[in-house]
């Protein structure tokens, strides 16, 4: 277990994943505008048209994303989604973040637990069904990253990490 205590609240989880997504991003991508948010209370096409983005999937359909990040360059703009648990994951949880990555197709996406792998651990690691985390348009297959939350370093613990990076 990588935490001996959990938070009280999934809310604390919100700021410190904010706080990496930035620092991650903006090692990853220099010279670009950066935005992250703690979006878990508003839909997403509210918050994508404060940054003055237009996504026609998202409009009108209620996605509610944790932390967004919101990587912008003069032709492009990216989307990262952090789906924040603080119990044990669960298909379910897996299920809801590869809806919005379906329906939105971010660059990449976060599912990450203060708890641990939960039901997750034995599909993903014991069947290896990594499968399961892949979405995109069909010709570019990308996967989401599941990992727990060390409450510590405030960062994913990379031995949890599913795929392995």
């Amino acid at each position: 277990m990588v935490n001996k205590k959990n938070v009280q609240s999934e809310f604390e989880l919100y700021e410190p994943m904010r706080l990496w997504l930035n620092d991650y991003l903006s090692d990853k991508y220099k010279n670009c505008k950066i935005f992250t948010v703690d979006a878990h209370s508003e839909r997403l096409d509210k918050v994508l048209n404060r940054y003055g983005i237009v996504n026609d999937t998202a409009t009108g359909i209620d996605i509610q994303i944790d932390v967004l990040g919101i990587v912008q360059n003069k032709k492009s703009v990216k989307l990262f989604f952090i789906e924040a648990k603080k119990t044990s994951l669960t298909l379910r949880d897996l299920g809801q973040l590869w809806a919005y990555c379906k329906l939105i197709d971010p660059d990449e996406a976060f599912l990450m637990t203060s708890a641990d792998l939960g039901s997750l651990n034995k599909i993903l690691n014991t069947f290896k069904r990594e499968d399961l985390l892949d979405f995109g348009d069909g010709k570019y297959i990308k996967k989401m990253k599941v990992a727990v939350w060390n409450l510590t370093t405030n960062t994913p613990e990379t031995s949890t990490m599913v795929p392995k990076i």
